[in-house]
């Protein structure tokens, strides 16, 4: 734009590029693109799936863990990512952040890996240099029904609701982060600085009213659009009939273009999030931990062109 004039907005003359030695640093949200053989982005060949279309199933659920089974009754809610539709888009990131009054805090901030947003989209690299494959993955709170978050919070700021919700209780954190330092997928944020203090009041009339708008020192992640489940609730409880499924959709759902996310009652086998849970292609990212994660994802299968390949 500066060197853009009112005579020749898209022609300009007399410009010359000369080296100057200054550095800018890329700054990144994901250091590290290997899966080092982890079930973590499961992508197949149309051939491999047709001989093996079950290879995803081992990972599906893992039955050890410490803590007992505890949840029962409907709803309950889940969440299925089809990583088929996926397109790496960022459109869910962008839906979250202004739904839940998310922080942008700068390129300075990310350098030091403190960035804010409740949902981040991943990218693992696969192939050769020549023939690189690119995977990408929208990681947000997996909502574990044996949540390793929990059991560490010394406050119990980090608890589960009756229909399976992660839930936080900002009122109750202290900011320990021990909850973070226990996730393993890494999902979890913590409020380091007062960006909603002392904000002018156009902005502060730019925020979602119906999410609350946290102060520093607490740790922050998706809830599933919790107000809009609870709004919906309230709507068909005065209304006097129940639940429809796909009533409740959160933001990310709401503005993924290829439908990639589904959001639902999984204790209806008749909702759609259900059926895609059921799914052959369905599995648990680090299902071997134990977190039984409500968010399941939908392995990715490519029916390459060999001809392209020649």
């Amino acid at each position: 734009a500066p060197l853009r004039s009112l005579a020749s907005p898209f022609v300009m003359g007399n410009v010359a590029l000369a080296k100057t030695g200054d550095r800018d640093p890329v700054v990144v949200t994901q250091t590290e693109g290997e899966q080092h053989d982890r079930p973590i982005a499961l992508r197949r060949t149309l051939a491999e799936w047709t001989k093996a279309p079950a290879f995803a199933k081992k990972y599906d659920e893992n039955p050890l863990s410490i803590l007992p089974d505890r949840l029962h009754g409907s709803p309950q809610w889940g969440m299925a990512i089809d990583l088929n539709a996926c397109t790496g888009c960022s459109a869910c990131i962008v839906a979250c952040a202004v739904e839940n009054n998310i922080p942008v805090v700068g390129k300075d901030n990310v350098a030091l890996s403190r960035e804010m947003y409740w949902i981040r989209l991943d990218r693992y690299y696969s192939g050769t240099a020549q023939a690189p494959v690119v995977d990408v993955q929208p990681m947000l709170c997996q909502h574990c029904e044996k949540a390793p978050c929990e059991y560490v919070c010394p406050v119990n700021a980090t608890v589960h609701s009756p229909d399976g919700l992660n839930e936080m209780v900002y009122n109750r954190c202290v900011g320990t982060r021990f909850c973070s330092n226990n996730c393993p997928y890494k999902v979890r944020r913590f409020n380091f600085f007062s960006y909603n203090q002392n904000v002018p009041e156009t902005e502060r009339m730019g925020k979602n009213p119906d999410v609350t708008v946290r102060g520093r020192g607490v740790m922050e992640k998706c809830t599933y659009c919790v107000q809009r489940i609870r709004r919906a609730q309230i709507d068909a409880e005065v209304e006097k009939r129940p639940l429809r499924d796909g009533e409740i959709r959160t933001a990310c759902q709401q503005t993924c273009p290829t439908g990639a996310i589904v959001f639902g009652n999984v204790a209806d086998p008749r909702s759609a999030v259900s059926g895609l849970h059921a799914n052959v292609r369905t599995y648990a990212v680090l299902d071997d931990v134990g977190t039984r994660p409500r968010t399941r994802y939908l392995a990715r299968i490519d029916n390459p062109n060999p001809e392209l390949d020649e």
